[in-house]
């Protein structure tokens, strides 16, 4: 039999494969209700400009959530040394499209471009990567909810609460003590022994490593 001090230390691993398909198979209904009750499905507009290629995976990934669920996808391709005014041009027909419903700006943009300036043009009803000023200003007062929380610290906070892992009195941190969340840009960054023994970790980098096969 296994000694307590071993049992402590075995990791439980959070499915997010699994929890996703959960979520997506509830996505998936409230789309078919939507499409029944109103004749129209969600539409997501994603703007990529130039074609790096972690940009363009990410995409894809949201291409392809975007046909599992029923919602349906706009992709806009623009080229690297699009001007900003034409980009923000863009942004505003967007914004003014009524089968449109949610828009993205795949970052980062090329560096001739001001990325505040084009986020700051996504209508806030259309903002679903919650990076208006109005949204980020209501995600950080107490009281106020935005129309649109940033993806990634929703998700993490989702795959936490759907495995029964409580935030409550614990501390948060990029690399430390009870909740470690990993998105450095560099695969294997963290080592399984520096975590300690009961420690919640979330991947949520996305990186490319070669493959031997």
């Amino acid at each position: 039999m296994a000694s307590s001090e071993e049992e402590q230390k075995k990791a439980t691993i959070i499915d997010g494969k699994a929890i996703a398909h959960t979520i997506r198979s509830e996505i998936a209904s409230e789309v078919q209700q939507l499409s029944t009750k109103h004749g129209k499905v969600p539409g997501l507009a994603v703007i990529i400009v130039g074609s790096r290629k972690d940009s363009q995976s990410y995409v894809n990934m949201k291409r392809k959530a975007c046909a599992e669920v029923g919602i349906k996808s706009y992709d806009i391709n623009l080229p690297e040394k699009v001007p900003e005014a034409e980009l923000i041009q863009k942004v505003q027909e967007l914004n003014a499209h009524p089968d449109i419903h949610g828009i993205l700006v795949q970052l980062p943009l090329p560096a001739h471009i001001n990325e505040e300036n084009v986020l700051n043009e996504i209508s806030i009803e259309k903002d679903v990567d919650g990076f208006h000023p109005l949204n980020i200003g209501k995600l950080g007062m107490k009281g106020r909810d935005p129309l649109f929380q940033p993806c990634t610290p929703k998700g993490c906070l989702e795959l936490l609460s759907r495995s029964g892992i409580s935030v409550k009195s614990k501390r948060a941190v990029v690399v430390g003590r009870n909740i470690i969340i990993a998105a450095a840009g560099q695969a294997n960054m963290i080592k399984g022994d520096w975590i300690k023994p009961g420690a919640a970790v979330i991947d949520v980098g996305t990186n490319a490593v070669d493959d031997p096969t």
